[in-house]
Protein backbone atom coordinates (compact mmCIF):
# COMPACT_ATOMS: atom_id res chain seq x y z
CA UNK A 1 0.00 0.00 0.00
CA UNK A 2 3.01 2.37 0.79
CA UNK A 3 4.44 1.34 -2.33
CA UNK A 4 1.20 2.65 -4.13
CA UNK A 5 1.02 5.89 -2.73
CA UNK A 6 5.02 6.61 -3.32
CA UNK A 7 4.36 5.93 -7.09
CA UNK A 8 1.12 8.19 -7.13
CA UNK A 9 2.68 11.05 -5.43
CA UNK A 10 6.09 10.58 -8.15
CA UNK A 11 3.57 10.29 -11.32
CA UNK A 12 1.80 13.75 -9.73
CA UNK A 13 4.76 15.38 -8.99
CA UNK A 14 6.07 14.47 -12.70
CA UNK A 15 2.79 15.12 -14.15
CA UNK A 16 3.46 19.00 -12.45
CA UNK A 17 6.53 19.16 -14.14
CA UNK A 18 5.61 18.23 -17.77
CA UNK A 19 1.91 20.05 -17.86
CA UNK A 20 2.92 23.09 -14.97
CA UNK A 21 -0.57 21.92 -13.44
CA UNK A 22 -1.24 19.67 -10.72
CA UNK A 23 -3.54 16.37 -12.59
CA UNK A 24 -6.70 17.34 -10.61
CA UNK A 25 -6.25 20.69 -12.39
CA UNK A 26 -7.15 19.18 -15.76
CA UNK A 27 -10.57 17.70 -14.54
CA UNK A 28 -11.91 21.51 -14.16
CA UNK A 29 -13.27 22.24 -17.57
CA UNK A 30 -12.82 25.68 -19.52
CA UNK A 31 -16.05 27.43 -19.97
CA UNK A 32 -17.15 26.97 -23.64
CA UNK A 33 -18.91 29.90 -25.51
CA UNK A 34 -21.92 28.43 -25.19
CA UNK A 35 -21.51 28.79 -21.57
CA UNK A 36 -20.72 32.20 -21.56
CA UNK A 37 -23.84 33.05 -23.88
CA UNK A 38 -25.84 31.77 -21.20
CA UNK A 39 -24.23 33.87 -18.51
CA UNK A 40 -24.35 36.70 -20.31
CA UNK A 41 -28.08 36.23 -21.13
CA UNK A 42 -28.41 35.72 -17.05
CA UNK A 43 -26.92 38.48 -16.35
CA UNK A 44 -28.65 41.03 -18.80
CA UNK A 45 -31.56 39.20 -18.66
CA UNK A 46 -32.88 38.60 -22.02
CA UNK A 47 -34.63 35.59 -23.23
CA UNK A 48 -32.75 33.19 -26.38
CA UNK A 49 -34.45 35.29 -28.70
CA UNK A 50 -33.72 38.31 -27.80
CA UNK A 51 -33.06 41.49 -30.64
CA UNK A 52 -30.29 44.02 -30.89
CA UNK A 53 -33.03 46.88 -29.26
CA UNK A 54 -33.67 44.13 -26.13
CA UNK A 55 -30.22 43.27 -25.40
CA UNK A 56 -29.09 47.10 -25.63
CA UNK A 57 -32.05 48.15 -23.52
CA UNK A 58 -31.19 45.33 -20.87
CA UNK A 59 -27.27 46.45 -20.91
CA UNK A 60 -28.75 50.20 -20.14
CA UNK A 61 -31.07 48.99 -17.45
CA UNK A 62 -28.31 47.06 -16.02
CA UNK A 63 -25.27 49.81 -16.24
CA UNK A 64 -27.84 52.13 -14.57
CA UNK A 65 -27.92 49.79 -11.62
CA UNK A 66 -23.86 48.54 -11.40
CA UNK A 67 -22.05 52.48 -12.22
CA UNK A 68 -19.72 53.01 -10.05
CA UNK A 69 -21.47 56.31 -9.28
CA UNK A 70 -24.42 54.37 -8.23
CA UNK A 71 -22.47 51.85 -5.78
CA UNK A 72 -21.52 49.96 -8.02
CA UNK A 73 -17.73 48.85 -9.20
CA UNK A 74 -15.77 49.14 -12.30
CA UNK A 75 -15.55 45.00 -12.83
CA UNK A 76 -19.12 44.90 -12.79
CA UNK A 77 -19.41 47.48 -15.57
CA UNK A 78 -17.05 45.17 -17.70
CA UNK A 79 -18.75 42.49 -17.30
CA UNK A 80 -21.84 44.54 -18.19
CA UNK A 81 -20.08 45.74 -21.25
CA UNK A 82 -18.77 42.28 -21.93
CA UNK A 83 -22.45 40.69 -22.16
CA UNK A 84 -23.58 43.01 -23.97
CA UNK A 85 -20.44 42.13 -26.87
CA UNK A 86 -21.14 38.52 -26.20
CA UNK A 87 -24.85 38.79 -27.57
CA UNK A 88 -24.50 40.87 -29.71
CA UNK A 89 -22.01 39.46 -31.60
CA UNK A 90 -24.36 35.98 -31.12
CA UNK A 91 -26.61 37.85 -33.30
CA UNK A 92 -27.17 36.88 -37.23
CA UNK A 93 -25.64 39.46 -39.32
CA UNK A 94 -28.46 41.62 -40.55
CA UNK A 95 -26.96 41.53 -44.28
CA UNK A 96 -25.63 38.12 -44.71
CA UNK A 97 -28.90 36.36 -46.23
CA UNK A 98 -29.80 39.58 -47.79
CA UNK A 99 -28.85 40.09 -52.01
CA UNK A 100 -26.40 42.08 -52.63
CA UNK A 101 -26.90 45.30 -55.10
CA UNK A 102 -24.07 45.19 -57.15
CA UNK A 103 -24.89 41.34 -58.37
CA UNK A 104 -26.37 41.55 -61.30
CA UNK A 105 -28.21 38.09 -63.34
CA UNK A 106 -25.67 36.81 -66.06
Amino acid sequence: MLRIAIILIVVCILFRWAFRKWPWEMLNAKPTRSQAVFNARKLLRVEQGASREQILAAHKRLIAMVHPDKGGSNAQVHDANDARDLLLDELPSRGADLPRDDASPD
